[in-house]
């Protein structure tokens, strides 16, 4: 008996490979031209693959010669439906330097909305978030359960 393809666990797979390589053509190939963000950084809400592309051009950008980003997912949970699928997981981003050194790490919340079409599954929405601390009003970036 064969198993059916998982499209959110094979979306973050390949999410993980793109955020590896720096390689943003992979990264921005995993979403729908309509696709719309609700992002953690900055800029709340991001729609259509060129504001993404920019996102994460500018992003691969911002990391340091050699340096590269591991990104875990883990209690992966998702649910398909026909052509849609939709699943969330607990992400943690850790920055490696050329030569090995853990140099920083933060943890985030996705959820994913991914819908079937003739070129395969594409990521339609995307909501990344942190926990807040109600003391500080701060995201809690670094967690572990």
């Amino acid at each position: 008996m064969s198993e059916t393809p998982d499209p959110i666990r094979q979306t973050l797979d390949a999410y993980r490979a793109a955020v590896l390589a720096r390689d943003v053509d992979a990264f921005v190939a995993l979403y729908a031209p309509e696709l719309e963000v609700f992002d953690t950084w900055q800029t709340a809400t991001l729609r259509g693959l060129p504001a993404w592309r920019d996102m994460a051009t500018a992003w691969f950008a911002s990391l340091g010669d050699g340096e590269r980003v591991i990104v875990d997912a883990r209690d992966i949970v998702s649910a398909v439906s026909g052509d849609l699928a939709s699943g969330h997981a607990l992400l943690t981003f850790t920055a490696m330097s050329p030569t090995g050194e853990r140099l920083r790490w933060l943890s985030n919340r996705i959820t994913l909305t991914m819908r079937r079409d003739a070129t395969g599954w594409k990521v339609i929405h995307e909501h990344t978030s942190a926990p807040i601390d109600h003391v500080s009003g701060k995201a809690v970036l670094q967690f572990d359960d």
